[in-house]
């Protein structure tokens, strides 16, 4: 049916397209009740300290106020990550700010973190969350000086951790200026060592322990990726998300909005995050990587996850195949371990991952 939508979806503009995408699912939340969760599965991780039944889960950017998740839950993912969020609500940057470039299944987008503040999105979680895991993705105001960026972070924290699965700190949103800065070691170990030590307040206070997880860039030269890697390895995060839109422009055609500044997400995307995934994976091997970029199906899934992630988020995926590319990838993913005879994917990983770095071709399944 989607198939058979998206050509008119696509004859409106993204952005009002998308506004349209989420009242349709804040509709479906409202009639269809979200599945039960079931704890155990060939599918179902444990990462973070918390159960997913599936490691698919919704990437930030896509229902930045939580608008929608009653019915996001209801399409099957493991979990949903909400957001980015800032303290105050802000209108982002000017329209048009979302483009689509059909051809190669990607967008460029320069929204600029749009949203409508924390507040607004803890009265949400604090009314109603789903039975799955929710992320919230926190960054700073527009107008906020990068030296007082902390403060900001801080408040996005204090308002939002107790309503959160895990939280994440970008750091890495091509839109909002100067913000890649902030994935500069120094400024970085300040930053994260500030959360680290509001963590720790409210585990003391509560007993609820929330991680937290930090998004990168896929645009590092080598040296700067490993000078960060090396500072999260002191102990400063819970996971990393890798990785954020690209400024890069990978050969991808000469359409309209190709050359709309901006970051580009989806197909083209999919190399350059693979490659940032192994690299952390390699280089942090006791924290969990969280992938994102350029999943379009189930092979592409289970090639970021051989690559060293251990759950994964999709969202420009679901604009080009809609809402069906979840289950979709859910039952290649859980055919992938039949394949593998193995019981479950964790299992299945592992022998997947002895046999990349042996050098062996590991099973193949067609999706």
């Amino acid at each position: 049916m989607y198939k058979a939508l998206r050509p008119w979806l696509f004859r409106v503009p993204p952005e009002t397209a998308h506004e349209a995408a989420l009242l349709a699912l804040r509709a479906y939340g409202a009639v269809r009740r979200p599945p039960a969760v079931a704890a155990e599965g060939s599918l179902a991780v444990e990462v973070l300290g918390l159960r997913f039944a599936n490691p698919l889960g919704l990437a930030a950017g896509f229902d930045k106020n939580g608008q929608a998740l009653r019915g996001l839950a209801a399409l099957g993912f493991g979990f949903l990550e909400v957001g980015t969020v800032t303290p105050r609500a802000q209108p982002g940057n000017p329209r048009p700010r979302l483009f689509r470039l059909p051809e190669q299944r990607a967008l460029i987008n320069r929204l600029g973190f749009n949203n409508a503040g924390m507040d607004a999105l803890a009265a949400r979680l604090r009314a109603w969350r789903p039975a799955i895991p929710v992320g919230v993705n926190i960054g700073k105001n527009r107008d906020t000086p990068l030296e007082r960026a902390v403060d900001d972070y801080r408040l996005g924290w204090a308002a939002l951790a107790p309503y959160a699965d895990y939280l994440t700190v970008n750091l890495s949103s091509p839109n909002t200026p100067g913000l890649r800065s902030l994935q500069e070691p120094e400024t970085a170990r300040v930053l994260l060592g500030a959360l680290r030590e509001d963590q720790a307040a409210l585990h003391r206070q509560s007993g609820r322990y929330v991680p937290i997880a930090v998004k990168i860039a896929p645009d590092f030269t080598p040296a700067a990726l490993d000078a960060l890697l090396a500072v999260l390895a002191q102990g400063l995060c819970d996971a990393v998300i890798a990785t954020n839109t690209t400024i890069s422009r990978p050969p991808m055609g000469h359409g309209p909005a190709a050359s709309e500044p901006g970051g580009l997400s989806g197909v083209p995307l999919t190399t350059l995050s693979r490659e940032i995934i192994s690299k952390v994976f390699k280089a942090l091997p006791n924290i969990p990587v969280i992938g994102v970029g350029g999943i379009n199906n189930a092979e592409e899934a289970w090639n970021h996850l051989v690559a060293g992630a251990s759950l994964l988020q999709l969202y420009s995926g679901l604009i080009y195949e809609g809402p069906g590319l979840v289950p979709a990838i859910t039952a290649g993913l859980a055919e992938r371990v039949r394949a593998s005879g193995q019981d479950d994917l964790g299992k299945a990983l592992s022998a997947a991952r002895r046999n990349l770095s042996s050098g062996s071709e590991p099973n193949t399944v067609k999706f």
